[in-house]
């Protein structure tokens, strides 16, 4: 299915320092490579002229290992590109602090439903050829201190733009930067800009800055002024050289003593978005200058819907993977074929525990499922606030049992204590509630997490959590979300239908935290349990509505649709339009 009638010499780059396509390639770390990965395959199953770039990452991100505290600690993942990937006859070099650095090429074909294909090119500095500090550049993905993390981005961006033009044939190339990582891409394009127009990068005019931004379209997804990379100038002076870090102040688009990525990417794209309604509005409060749009995550509905339910859906709503807003059709779903498929999708992600973690779970208990990058603000340990008040809700109401999982950042020692006090909380209510934290939360265990838990609860503080996409991935497998009223649950929220808030949005978030948990725990005792133990169908309905109204809804099919005619191929010639307000 195409969306649109698109120019054949036109194409579509989609750079992004993570991609999550295949549990076998550790490319990835969480939310930003899976949306990745699940953007390309969208845009093979539309047909969509388009490439993914990015960087290879030969020791991936770092497996997890938690001691018998929840003591956590790192090893590198070994894979070889070369038993998943195929090796391209194509190197291009970059200069680097001065040094010619040849990087190498891998392609991975992502194929569309209907066959079409979106080669992801994977970019490699480990070659005989490139000085020793040199070759290491693309094994570890967020690791190092700046100056590797500037490197990386330096070959995502300007190593990027020079492989699509040694691989890519086409005259009309728009580059979106998932995040700033990429964002030295516009500098590449500047060059090659001025080059053409036969005068000196750093004599760069509006005009050629125009030509640059007509080809840039950047989603940033970070609403904490931390979450953005900068870098001191005299680093970036060391490793670009003079002229092109002269050119970058010259079109007053960084600091004069730092390059921040984000307004990289702001200054040189005609189009800008966040991940969320809500999200837009909070990037548009931290960057008031630029007009920033809103484009609200998705996920892959094929890659994320487990077994069972491809199945159910198969025999009841035809055409559903092909176009997944047949989903609002699940509505006519037999609430019984939808428990059945769920105890199946349960029973599975049992035995997957079981064989990981020798951990027997009961099947027939309401199973919370609470998994995420452990950092402070995503709070993975809120309901364990008033741990008294959940064991008498777990005595008197009805059975609870609690599965984690997640990785902290290898110098997030906050993050890290985070999980060493769920383990702690875990042995004080061990008696009434069974809690699981499972190591090395990747693609194949959250597929089968997302859709064997009864109940997705998310706890950000507020409005700190971008997007969120594990709650839509639930969603899809008939699992409601207990949420905090941020990123896109402030879009999929519909109380007691698609599942339930935490919280009151129109609370200050600072003044929130009690009650949150107050919310947290009267939900679970008076509303979500009872509905649970209480009758047959009560929370089948739930269930169903979660499939029709949000399945069919936060998908990357929709969210690629909006993204080729708003930002990529856009219908009114790209000028900027005015996005929605969300009403407290």
């Amino acid at each position: 299915m195409r969306i649109l009638h698109l120019e054949d010499d036109s194409l579509v780059a989609y750079f992004s320092m993570e991609v999550g396509i295949d549990p076998s390639i550790p490319t990835y770390s969480g939310g930003l490579g899976i949306l990745a990965g699940d953007t390309l395959r969208s845009g093979a199953d539309l047909r969509v002229p388009m490439v993914g770039v990015t960087l290879l990452h030969r020791k991936g991100y770092f497996k997890q290992r938690l001691d018998a505290d929840g003591v956590q600690t790192e090893e590198p993942v070994i894979w070889h590109p070369e038993e998943h990937l195929e090796p391209l006859d194509v190197t291009v070099t970059l200069q680097i602090e001065g040094r010619d650095v040849l990087i190498k090429v891998w392609k991975y074909d992502i194929r569309g439903v209907s066959g079409h294909i979106v080669p992801l090119y994977f970019l490699d500095t480990s070659s005989e050829e490139n000085a020793e500090q040199d070759r290491g550049l693309t094994d570890h993905l967020y690791g190092g201190d700046d100056r590797y993390r500037l490197c990386q981005e330096v070959l995502l961006g300007m190593g990027g733009v020079a492989v699509l033009r040694a691989i890519v044939d086409s005259s009309e190339v728009h580059c979106h930067m998932n995040e700033g990582h990429s964002a030295l891409l516009t500098l590449a394009l500047l060059e090659e800009h001025t080059k053409r127009r036969a005068h000196k990068l750093t004599q760069a005019t509006p005009v050629d800055i125009e030509a640059v931004r007509k080809r840039c379209i950047f989603t940033t997804h970070t609403p904490v002024p931390a979450g953005h990379d900068k870098f001191p100038m005299g680093m970036v002076r060391s490793i670009l050289g003079d002229e092109r870090t002269d050119a970058l102040q010259n079109v007053a688009c960084c600091g004069s003593d730092e390059l921040n990525m984000t307004y990289l990417g702001l200054f040189f794209s005609r189009y800008i978005n966040g991940v969320a309604m809500r999200h837009g509005e909070v990037s548009r409060g931290m960057f008031p200058s630029y007009p920033i749009n809103a484009i609200t995550n998705g996920v892959h509905a094929v890659m994320w819907t487990a077994e069972p339910f491809k199945k159910l859906f198969d025999k009841h709503v035809k055409g559903w993977r092909h176009d997944n807003f047949y989903l609002r059709y699940a509505m006519d779903i037999p609430l019984a074929d939808i428990k059945k498929a769920h105890a199946e999708a349960k029973a599975d992600l049992f035995k997957e525990i079981k064989e990981r973690t020798g951990h027997k779970l009961n099947e027939s208990v309401l199973t919370l499922g609470i998994a995420r990058r452990s950092t402070p603000y995503k709070r993975l340990d809120l309901i364990f606030s008033d741990i008294e008040r959940l064991r008498s809700i777990a005595r008197d109401i009805g059975p609870i049992q609690i599965i984690y999982s997640g990785k902290a950042h290898p110098k997030d020692w906050p993050g890290k204590d985070i999980i060493k006090s769920i383990y702690q909380s875990s042995a004080a209510v061990d008696d009434l509630i069974d809690v699981v934290y499972v190591e090395n939360y990747e693609m194949a265990f959250a597929k089968k997490l997302c859709a064997g838990v009864d109940l997705w609860i998310n706890t950000p503080m507020r409005p700190r959590e971008a997007s969120g996409t594990s709650g839509m991935k639930a969603a899809l497998n008939g699992v409601p979300s207990f949420s905090v009223l941020d990123g896109w649950w402030v879009e999929g929220h519909v109380e007691g239908v698609t599942g339930w808030s935490i919280g009151d949005a129109a609370v200050p978030p600072e003044e929130d935290f009690s009650n949150e948990v107050d919310s947290l725990y009267e939900k679970l005792e008076k509303l979500i349990l009872p509905l649970y133990y209480g009758g047959p169908y009560g929370y089948g309905k739930v269930m169903r509505s979660s499939i029709a109204f949000n399945g069919s809804f936060f998908n990357t099919q929709r969210m690629m649709s909006q993204y080729l005619c708003n930002a990529y191929f856009p219908l009114n010639n790209g000028e900027h339009h005015e996005t929605l307000e969300i009403e407290e």
